[in-house]
């Protein structure tokens, strides 16, 4: 195991009715708050008025209508709205892309220039807000840690950052506040969560036993868990367990002591920058289909040990095709759940596999993945998911 810093500072208030602890924990940073949310869902399922009624005693600027995949100019409009008001605690209450457009706007408040900058070069980030959030979703982890992704539409670019200060100070989860997500939404959830660990799992390092088995504990609830909350919306149990994945998904357990890059988003961030799909829906096509690329003898092992600590398959000696079928398995379950298996499902086709491919290897991090890819194997693995 790699030397490795973990530092997860983020309190958190888990359970039903949580949301009685914000008011004071808002008010440890001021009484000038930003209200980022998306595009009015909370205001229907009252998850609004429970927010606005505990910060009663607060000056609430609210900033509203945040798209998926959240836009640089959003991000823009969020911090002259927050400047205007010498705003002093960010809060976003919502899901991953309402909580990353907050994260850039609390750290662009300080900065001078234009905050793309500090998405591309997050070391420009030197101070930022204050962040608190009330999460409405799971899957991404974002509630409770220090990354975010913006997307640039004039660049068709969609770009993950990370600063440890873009981290939030307060996370609010309360599983309740995910009843009333769509079953397309929920299935999402599951697959991005599954992904995260996922990503960090199949990896070089061999010494990492603790940090497999946590990855494979997230994974296995997500397999428990993930079709009972689809059917049964308000399952608080289901739930309760798939928004704690969530969170422990991408909060640095499963990857601390870890050197390799991921390898799947940056290929599914092309897919969101250029048909603005929704993120767990493009991980849900590409991860079998990568799994089957990479698949040779120097990775055959770590699929057998995917295949008999996930899905307990022992009653086949053959190590091909023990994996084989636990990659089988995998996209079978994607297919459960109703998330698409094929590009073709997302009306995608091979137009833009080129310029996809060039970017996803501009930065040059999957020359560090599980096995490198080169924009051939990039365009390769698109081809695959057709």
């Amino acid at each position: 195991m790699k030397n490795f810093v973990f530092n997860t500072h983020t309190k958190v208030y888990f359970g039903k009715e949580k949301i009685v602890d914000l008011s004071k924990e808002v008010t440890n940073y001021g009484t000038n708050v930003l209200l980022v949310y998306g595009q009015g869902a909370i205001k229907k399922n009252g998850i609004y008025s429970e927010v606005v009624e505990v910060l009663n005693k607060c000056n609430v600027v609210e900033f509203g209508g945040i798209t998926p995949n959240p836009r640089i100019k959003m991000v823009r409009e969020g911090i002259k709205i927050a400047r205007d008001n010498k705003i002093d605690v960010v809060l976003a209450v919502g899901g991953a892309s309402v909580i990353d457009c907050a994260k850039i706007i609390a750290a662009g408040y300080y900065y001078e220039d234009d905050p793309w900058d500090l998405v591309i070069c997050p070391g420009e980030i030197k101070i930022v807000l204050p962040i608190i959030t009330v999460l409405t979703s799971f899957g991404t982890g974002s509630e409770m840690n220090g990354s975010a992704v913006i997307n640039n539409e004039e660049e068709e670019e969609k770009i993950g950052t990370y600063s440890p200060l873009l981290q939030p100070e307060v996370s609010i989860l309360d599983p309740v506040y995910t009843y009333s997500l769509s079953a397309d939404l929920t299935a999402a959830g599951v697959v991005d969560t599954m992904s995260h660990a996922m990503e960090s799992y199949f990896s070089k390092d061999k010494d990492t036993f603790v940090q497999d088995r946590i990855a494979e504990g997230i994974i296995k609830t997500c397999i428990k868990y993930g079709p009972i909350a689809i059917k049964e919306s308000d399952n608080y149990e289901a739930r309760a367990n798939l928004m704690w994945a969530g969170a422990l998904g991408l909060n640095g357990l499963t990857g601390a002591g870890k050197t390799s890059a991921w390898s799947c988003h940056p290929m599914e961030h092309e897919l969101s920058a250029f048909y603005d799909i929704t993120h767990g829906a493009g991980m849900a096509v590409l991860m079998t289909n990568w799994m089957r690329y990479i698949l040779n003898d120097k990775t055959v092992d770590k699929f057998v040990e995917y295949a008999e600590n996930v899905w307990h398959i022992f009653n086949e000696d053959d190590k091909y095709k023990k994996a084989e079928k636990a990659i089988e398995m995998t996209r079978k379950f994607f297919d459960e759940c109703n998330m698409p298996v094929t590009l073709g499902e997302l009306g995608i086709d091979d137009e833009k596999f080129e310029s996809m491919a060039v970017n996803a290897v501009s930065n040059g991090l999957l020359t560090f993945a599980y096995v490198p890819l080169k924009k051939e194997d990039v365009v390769n693995i698109y081809k695959m998911c057709l």
